[in-house]
């Protein structure tokens, strides 16, 4: 087994009360953990679904929202609002669902996948015609990243 998959495994015990866990992890199902108040983070869980996946959102407390974070390897300047599980691989922020489709396609030796902030425009974070240009960073093993898509 290898040292990332021993410590994604580790960190998504939180995920393993959720209904269903056990049989999720042989579909595509996203493991969506947020804070309670957070409206954009539920409008993201929706855009994925009109994409096809699953979603099980688990509201937690920001501490331990936090906490997964760093268990899952997404240090602060690769954070946003909710973090989530999709396979292995971790999903920080507004991901566009094709990119999360590529990802589970290519299965590359990554952590998961991060859009950092909140860039208006991003799914989940739509204010009318109001676009910002973002990237879509694929977090390496190592904590480096690079561009895995771009979106403007």
């Amino acid at each position: 087994m290898h040292r990332r998959t021993l410590l994604l495994a580790a960190a998504a015990l939180p995920f393993a009360a959720l209904p269903g866990f056990a049989a999720a992890a042989a579909e595509t199902t996203i493991r969506i953990m947020k804070s309670p108040t957070c409206g954009c983070c539920t409008a993201w869980a929706d855009r994925l679904a009109a994409a096809g996946f699953t979603s099980e959102v688990r509201n937690v407390a920001d501490e331990e929202l936090w906490a997964m974070k760093e268990r899952l390897g997404v240090s602060g300047d690769l954070a946003s609002c909710h973090t989530a599980m999709a396979g292995p691989y971790v999903i920080e922020g507004h991901v566009p669902a094709e990119d999360i489709q590529r990802l589970l396609a290519e299965q590359p030796e990554a952590l998961g996948l991060t859009v950092p902030g909140m860039p208006i425009g991003s799914p989940g974070m739509e204010m009318g015609d109001e676009r910002e240009a973002f990237d879509t960073l694929l977090i390496l093993a190592d904590g480096s990243t690079e561009v895995f898509a771009s979106h403007s």
